[in-house]
């Protein structure tokens, strides 16, 4: 097995992280990624609605390995006549994971302002029972504060801001002990994975078993990320986030091989291949079902009427959809059940 290379994982996971990328904002990520298969010198196609697919090479019974560039976030609902903003999400993103989070909001002409998300009202010393007792809501008393002198929706719209314009979180991220913390662990920790075993292939020459793509998708948090498909494929392998808590046995130091998710099994004998080429090579896995909120690219391609077996693999992650963590290792053998499953 080729060595894990964690310097370059976790440099290109601090450089994407720090790439806002809130489904639909898809073109600084996704040339940040183009450049960095153009260094390798793989081939790859870029899809018209955002995302790119690059071709790793090998011969026949076409495999698509797909993880995500998008991440969930917020949207400009109304400009309040306060001059602050009421926004929905994008994605499942709730109240509860971003009160209190730093923000960017992105003007349609490019512009970019500092924000907040607030409370109203958001001041225990002042209205203590309503903080206490009202939980969050987008529609009832979250709003985004703006860092700017504005005090009314005319002050806001002269900035160029307006409904519609996208609102990044801040990622926060922190590596601690071998512990990745920050936003979108989920799916930016699993894209530097198999970017990291690429370069892997690359370096080393290493042999595929099989003809094998890579899929980077650009609006999985919103359902439609592997919605196309190119022609011929047989199987997808989804590499995403393995959720951890009560009753789930996926950990952060491990990859999980999934056996369901909220919508459907998974393809029987293809979980099967993945869960024996642990056993082989000694891969510290665990299996896991993740239900009644989960799904991966995978499932939208089943669901998209392809005739492929689908499956999904990850490292565990606490905190989903909120400030997530993960660690290093799971990271690790996440790469080698990829390496492992794809190479001769």
């Amino acid at each position: 097995m080729m060595k894990f290379d964690e310097k370059y994982c976790l440099d290109i996971f601090n450089n994407l992280i720090n790439i806002d990328s809130t489904t639909g904002q898809y073109a600084d990520i996704q040339k940040y990624v183009s450049e960095i298969i153009e260094e390798m010198g793989y081939s790859y196609e870029c899809i018209h609605k955002g995302g790119l697919i690059a071709d790793l090479g090998g011969e026949g019974n076409p495999l698509v390995l797909s993880v995500h560039l998008d991440t969930l976030g917020l949207m400009v609902r109304h400009i309040n006549s306060d001059g602050t903003l009421n926004v929905c999400p994008i994605g499942a993103l709730f109240p509860v994971y971003c009160i209190f989070d730093d923000v960017r909001i992105y003007t349609r002409d490019n512009r970019i302002y500092n924000g907040t998300v607030c409370r109203t009202p958001n001041s225990l010393h002042v209205t203590e029972e309503e903080v206490r007792d009202t939980p969050g809501d987008f529609r009832k008393n979250i709003c985004v504060v703006l860092d700017e002198d504005v005090h009314n929706a005319e002050d806001v719209r002269k900035l160029g801001i307006e409904t519609g314009d996208i609102i990044a979180l801040d990622p926060r991220f922190k590596y601690v002990n071998g512990y990745l913390k920050s936003r979108f662990v989920d799916d930016k920790a699993c894209v530097v994975t198999l970017l990291t075993v690429m370069k892997t292939i690359r370096e080393n020459g290493l042999k595929l078993n099989r003809r094998v793509y890579v899929y980077f998708s650009a609006y999985e948090e919103v359902g439609h990320g592997t919605a196309y498909l190119p022609e011929g494929i047989k199987d997808i392998l989804a590499i995403d986030i393995a959720p951890t808590g009560p009753e789930q046995n996926s950990d952060e130091h491990k990859v999980s091989v999934f056996a369901k998710d909220s919508l459907f099994p998974y393809h029987y004998e293809m979980t099967n291949e993945l869960r024996d080429c642990a056993i082989r090579n000694n891969i510290d896995y665990v299996m896991d079902v993740f239900t009644p909120h989960y799904s991966t690219d995978s499932d939208v391609s089943i669901l998209a009427g392809y005739d492929i077996r689908h499956a999904a693999i990850g490292p565990g992650t606490s905190n989903s959809h909120g400030y997530e963590r993960t660690h290093i290792q799971g990271l690790e053998n996440t790469y080698k059940l990829i390496l492992s499953y794809i190479s001769k």
